[in-house]
């Protein structure tokens, strides 16, 4: 499938309400077709990778492109310039959260990364890090307890940001963590019982929200039976 076709396929499966309906939900539809997720995972899967084919998608501009760009790259060719170009380009949580998810997690830079962008001013390229801190814990099976533990110092530090791109990526990082095992679960609490001493609004709504889920029962049987 050419660029030219991928656009053309953005205009036909893209819904304009659904576009105006996004930025309800923070999304920036500046530049959107209105096409579903689902709908850009099927063309990705058509793709598969192409790399050449991913890095027009992200230099057109678009909500969908640069979903699909995310989609199709090939992260062994993503280099440490690359990545920091494209992670500059973020403007809102949907392409950041979806482009750690399925291109930054693969990166040998990804680990790395965590610590250097939650460290940053802007507020996308910061979410960033701590996206990628939850995609780790869930799926990156290769790192131990102590490795995923190093990800708490970041997080103890930011939670004072209170921009919602930052401190929900903040939660969601401390919450994936905690649902990693059940010894990750014990030190998130702890984590969590800590950010909120913090006198900070930020903090304290990190806190209540990480709390909350790691201490359901839900979470508390899927984390049995994971042990059993």
């Amino acid at each position: 499938m050419t660029f030219e076709e991928i656009l053309a396929r953005f205009k036909q499966l893209g819904d304009p309400e659904a576009a105006g309906g996004m930025s309800r939900f923070g999304i920036d539809t500046s530049r959107a077709y209105g096409v579903k997720v689902p709908e850009l995972r099927r063309l990705g899967k058509q793709i598969g990778h192409n790399h050449g084919l991913a890095l027009q998608l992200w230099d057109e501009g678009s909500r969908e492109a640069r979903i699909l760009a995310g989609l199709v790259a090939d992260p062994l060719k993503m280099d440490e310039r690359l990545i920091e170009r494209w992670a500059a380009g973020f403007s809102d949580w949907e392409v950041c959260d979806q482009t750690c998810m399925n291109l930054f997690d693969k990166t040998p830079f990804a680990v790395r990364k965590c610590f250097e962008w939650s460290k940053r001013k802007e507020e996308f390229v910061k979410r960033a890090g701590f996206a990628l801190m939850a995609r780790l814990a869930w799926t990156a099976k290769d790192l131990t307890n102590p490795q995923i533990e190093l990800f708490f110092e970041p997080i103890k530090a930011q939670a004072v940001d209170g921009r919602n791109g930052v401190k929900k990526a903040v939660s969601w990082a401390l919450r994936q963590i905690g649902k990693r095992n059940a010894a990750l679960n014990r030190k998130a609490i702890a984590v969590a019982e800590e950010i909120a001493r913090i006198d900070s609004r930020a903090a304290r709504w990190i806190a209540s929200d990480v709390l909350r889920e790691l201490r359901s029962e839900a979470v508390r049987e899927r984390l049995a039976k994971k042990s059993g």
